[in-house]
């Protein structure tokens, strides 16, 4: 990637058979649109989607270059500027020095120590929920471990118990999260102003989780006081290094809104898809079931190195489906690429999905296989750029420590009392803000303890 100096053609790419098909195209189905341009065009596919010139990279060396060495070259792209609408100012979509800012006052929320006296409440909450469970009753995988994360994250950052609300706040969420393909249609701005039923549902969404966002600062601002949450760290907290000044009653909701969401969403995500993964494929459940069993007891922090393959089924479910599936940057200035030129202003992908499923990076790229994961030959000789299911560079997510740790004790937790087969078919996928299972995902669950 180098400075603008050529006259390099754009690159090449699918082109519109008629005003507006590839919108249709990308509404109907984003992965199938992207996989399909990819594998015609190669690395670098152009496309227009109406005036705006898009370029997707799929080359590992390139993802380093727009997400590290030259992302000041880079500002958030249109999904994540839409985003605004739900997130405000928060850290996933504030620019600039605000944003440099605000990470300085989450970020010790976030610090090793206190990521890991966590733990006891993930795993807590995680053997309450699947003790409701009943042998041989199917459930909803994905409504399950949505709720779960849900609660995980208003205890844990929040000092909140919102189990009782939880099907609300997740139902208000998942509403939230639909309305993000309107979000991105042309026209969205007004759109969204219209009392058509996507963005009737999407305001009902933001005025319930403001109440509950609200009705947190608002009972942490009357009795003040440091809880050992992250709450109370945002309101104690003064930026030392910028101004001195803390934080407004607007900038504690947007960025309680932005870790509400992110902070249960894509854990939700990977904790279902390794469950369904698990339950099709009974060898890597078995040893993951031993490997929970050698515990003795409930999983706790400090028993993370030994759940190695745990974690391994973690990460090939990230690879395979990874939550969050797509980054959009905008580019500020031109620039050339592999001999092509990009315009100022075109928005810039790069897609883990298509990444992680890259046959030249990932031997049987299509398949799970945990054992990847535990092969350091294999990982020393792969792209350091083809895995980033949590983003790179300044913008690299905040929580990612506070994910692993989650996914891999609630996993444990529920491998200690549960075996998990399907039942229905392959699921489909649901590329919205995040790659869910469309429509949920069915699991019916077999005790292995009285």
């Amino acid at each position: 990637m180098t400075a603008v100096g050529s006259r390099a053609p754009f690159p090449p790419g699918p082109r519109a058979s008629f005003p507006g098909a590839l919108v249709f195209r990308i509404q109907r189905d984003a992965l199938a649109f992207l996989a399909e341009a990819k594998r015609e065009h190669g690395d670098i596919v152009g496309f227009r989607v109406g005036r705006q010139p898009v370029v997707l990279l799929s080359a590992p060396d390139d993802v380093r270059d727009v997400l590290v060495t030259n992302q000041r070259n880079f500002t958030k792209g249109r999904g994540l500027e839409r985003a605004k609408l739900l997130l405000g100012e928060g850290l996933l979509t504030s620019e600039g020095d605000f944003h440099l800012r605000q990470r300085r006052l989450v970020q010790p929320a976030f610090h090793r120590q206190r990521v890991a006296s966590y733990g006891e409440t993930m795993v807590a909450y995680a053997a309450r929920a699947t003790s409701r469970w009943r042998d041989g009753e199917t459930i909803d995988a994905h409504a399950a471990m949505t709720a779960l994360t849900l609660a995980i994250v208003g205890k844990t950052l929040f000092d909140a118990d919102v189990e009782a609300e939880a099907a609300e706040i997740g139902d208000a969420l998942t509403a939230s999260v639909e309305a993000f393909p309107l979000a991105n249609m042309p026209f969205s701005e007004i759109l969204e102003k219209l009392p058509i039923p996507a963005a009737l549902r999407f305001r009902r969404a933001r005025r319930r989780l403001d109440a509950t966002i609200y009705r947190m600062i608002a009972e942490r601002r009357a009795a003040p006081g440091d809880r050992g949450d992250l709450l109370s760290m945002l309101l104690l907290a003064t930026d030392a290094e910028g101004d001195g000044g803390g934080m407004s009653d607007l900038q504690l909701r947007d960025e309680a809104m932005t870790l509400f969401l992110a902070g249960h969403e894509t854990t939700a995500n990977a904790l279902t898809w390794a469950l369904h993964l698990l339950s099709r494929h009974p060898d890597a459940e078995a040893r993951a079931l031993a490997e929970a069993d050698a515990l003795g007891g409930e999983p706790r922090a400090d028993d993370l190195p030994r759940l190695s393959w745990i974690r391994a089924v973690l990460a090939e479910a990230m690879r395979l489906y990874p939550p969050a599936w797509i980054i959009g940057r905008r580019a500020k200035a031109a620039f050339d690429v592999g001999g092509f030129h990009v315009p100022a202003r075109t928005l810039v992908l790069v897609s883990q999905y298509l990444v992680h499923r890259d046959p030249r990076w990932w031997p049987d790229a299509d398949a799970f296989r945990p054992a990847r994961w535990l092969d350091a030959a294999a990982a020393a000789e792969r792209p350091k750029f083809a895995y980033f299911p949590f983003g790179a560079g300044t913008r690299v997510c905040i929580g990612e420590q506070f994910a692993w740790m989650e996914g891999v004790l609630v996993l444990a937790t529920v491998l200690r009392d549960w075996r998990l087969r399907p039942a229905q078919a392959e699921p489909r996928l649901d590329a919205l803000i995040t790659l869910r299972p469309k429509g949920g995902l069915r699991l019916t669950p077999s005790a292995r303890r009285a």
